[in-house]
């Protein structure tokens, strides 16, 4: 009897553990996704290597990580396939679960095969030469605000992801082709009016507030600070919720629940038939 109660309960784990749809796995995107460690890799490097080569020298520049919430942030305004900045970075919690503020950089492209981080970000860093650094600010009818949030200095971590749009980037001149998106998020936000983007001067690392700090390819950087983080977490407007119905929603708010019940019953079985657990 209590064998049979036990197995049951462990069935009905399993269902529970297996019953929400794979909703990532379903969706059609030939590009890496957010969880490659190249793609990580690449946007992190290029990132760094051009915060550590701003003109003039910075001496208070972060050094930047990957942060896994951003780029579940990022993934989730890229679905959406609109040329434009994410409506709810004012809204606090609802673009991340721990930072107050996020900045974003966007580029989209076509045809999709002509995308790749560094062509992306080489666009935005070659703003750099309609940007002064003397006046804070863009050369007249220009734009040079990608740059200044890539060189950011208090902006220490990023999260980027990549879409394919099958239909076409919503407020581009490809909005009706099969077009890519490419979205990077970053904390703390950047383009703050009235600063500068970081302090100048030759000697690098100089300024770097705090302790523990190291200077590593002229970057501040910080192991406390710069250790990777884990976050069980997607936003409410990400568009795939969507497509889940309430039927999946429920499931997805009882589950953990469900499973700490079926296992509490497990080990209250345990306990009145210990024999359970010894084979011959």
């Amino acid at each position: 009897m209590g064998q049979l109660l036990l197995q049951g309960l462990l069935w009905a784990a399993i269902f529970l553990g297996s019953s929400v749809p794979n909703i990532e796995s379903s969706e059609y995107n030939p590009f890496p996704g957010i969880t490659d460690k190249k793609f990580i890799d690449d946007c992190v490097r290029i990132h760094n290597d051009n915060r550590s080569s701003v003109n003039p020298p910075a001496r208070n520049m972060l050094y930047m990580t990957w942060d896994e919430g951003l780029a579940i942030t990022a993934r989730a305004w890229a679905r959406h396939c609109d040329f434009q900045h994410n409506i709810y970075l004012k809204e606090v919690r609802r673009v991340h679960p721990v930072f107050s503020s996020v900045g974003e950089n966007i580029w989209a492209g076509y045809p999709p095969s002509t995308f790749s981080v560094m062509r992306a970000m080489d666009l935005w860093v070659k703003e750099v030469k309609d940007y002064s650094y003397q006046s804070n600010g863009c050369r007249q009818g220009k734009m040079c605000g990608h740059y200044t949030q890539v060189v950011w200095a208090t902006s220490y971590k990023v999260g980027c992801a990549v879409q394919i749009c099958p239909n076409g980037v919503d407020r581009t001149s490809f909005s009706d082709k099969e077009g890519a998106i490419f979205v990077c998020n970053y904390a703390e936000a950047g383009n703050v009016v009235g600063m500068l983007p970081y302090q100048d001067g030759l000697e690098e690392c100089s300024s770097c507030e705090g302790a523990n700090n190291q200077c590593q390819a002229k970057l501040c950087h910080n192991p406390k600070r710069d250790e990777q983080k884990s976050y069980r977490w997607t936003p409410d407007w990400d568009p795939t919720l969507a497509t889940c119905g309430p039927c999946c929603m429920a499931i997805l708010a009882i589950r953990p629940l469900a499973l700490l019940l079926t296992f509490v019953a497990a080990f209250g079985v345990h306990k009145l038939y210990p024999s359970i657990f010894f084979y011959e």
